[in-house]
């Protein structure tokens, strides 16, 4: 079992142990009964991004202080089984999106073209009924959710939600066919979109389209939250040059669509790399996790918006050390957790939790 060593922090997962080379891509949800599951990559033999990927997950039923086992939670028979995207519904079941493809399509060759369909990235969805310790079978929806022509595509990463309504909205990207001479690679080409369930998994959809190669705010990892009134606020990672790394889009219609496609936020100042969402009620404030250094990974920062997103403030500086993905949870009326990627002298030596006051947030 994995300890805290003080009651701010706790280390779920560290690299080079329990099998595997590297833990990367957490996500984390508090189940109905208050239980956490804090999901990851599980990379066999690098860390790399391509190879025999499992997605590992461990419980804690004291609200991150200490963790159980580790488990698996979805698997690809040696092959790639990445970018959970796990949500937990009204009914108390645990919905788990995530990606599969084979181990030795790397992110290159996707982009290139010169991996076949069969072969690339192909979205799966299981569930857990009972808090997270057995999982049903995986089902693909591949067919409902990709377009034939999109290259890589991948879910979150993080958290996904479901809105008061009901409808689960999961945040994704791909990438569209070049054209030209353009290999498939350039940053342009990056795109946005979502996957809608309106009967809790039973069925998907798309959602909004945001596409184009202008070069200026091209989609990548996305992370989604439902705002008090309604309306759903998109914030996603933009890897083109423009004002910030950062851009944002809010919908009206649950993710069907956008009011307008996404724009520069340059008010959370951050590298490239992914980031977290979290609206938490009483008092209504919006979270955002991730990396505050502008050119490293590194100042992993809570910041916080009063005004849904259109301006941030720094709210919390977990520390200066290296730091990457990140995912936010409420844990009770008191608490958010932050799990994130970090460690002293690299970005990817573990994957810690910890915990936050809320009172140190607003």
């Amino acid at each position: 079992m994995t300890t805290a060593t003080d009651t701010e922090a706790s280390v779920p997962f560290r690299a080079g142990q329990e099998g595997y080379a590297s833990f990367r891509i957490p996500a984390v949800v508090a189940t109905r009964a208050g239980t956490l599951l804090a999901f990851c990559e599980g990379r066999v033999d690098s860390a790399a991004d391509h190879g025999n990927i499992d997605i590992v997950l461990k419980r804690s039923t004291d609200g991150g202080l200490t963790w159980g086992p580790l488990a698996t939670a979805a698997t690809n028979n040696h092959h790639l089984a990445g970018n959970p995207a796990p949500v937990v519904l009204d009914t108390g079941r645990i919905l788990l999106v995530y990606c599969r493809s084979t181990a030795t399509a790397t992110e290159d060759a996707i982009l290139r073209g010169e991996v076949s369909a069969a072969d690339g990235r192909r979205v799966w969805v299981r569930y857990s009924d009972d808090d997270g310790v057995t999982w049903s079978s995986s089902v693909e929806i591949t067919g409902t959710v990709k377009k034939a022509d999109w290259r890589w595509y991948a879910t979150t990463p993080g958290h996904a939600v479901q809105l008061t309504s009901g409808r689960v909205v999961v945040a994704g990207n791909h990438t569209v066919p070049p054209t030209g001479t353009d290999t498939g690679k350039e940053a342009k080409y990056n795109s946005g979109h979502c996957l809608l369930s309106d009967d809790r998994g039973a069925s998907w959809y798309l959602g909004y389209l945001d596409e184009n190669t202008d070069g200026y705010v091209n989609v990548n990892e996305t992370t989604a939250a439902e705002l008090p009134d309604g309306r759903v606020y998109f914030n996603t990672r933009n890897d083109s040059p423009s004002p910030g790394n950062r851009a944002d889009a809010y919908s009206l219609d649950g993710g069907r669509t956008l009011v307008k496609p996404f724009r520069p936020q340059a008010g959370l100042v951050t590298t490239v790399v992914e980031g977290s969402l979290l609206q938490i009620r009483d008092p209504d404030v919006l979270l955002y996790s991730g990396p505050a250094d502008p050119d490293a990974r590194a100042l992993m920062t809570v910041r916080a918006s009063d005004d849904d997103g259109t301006t941030w403030r720094t709210a919390y500086p977990v520390d200066g050390l290296p730091a990457g993905y990140s995912d936010l949870v409420r844990i009770d009326p008191d608490t958010v957790g932050l799990l994130y990627e970090t460690g002293d002298f690299d970005t990817y030596e573990t994957i810690t939790f910890r915990r936050i006051p809320v009172t140190a947030l607003t």
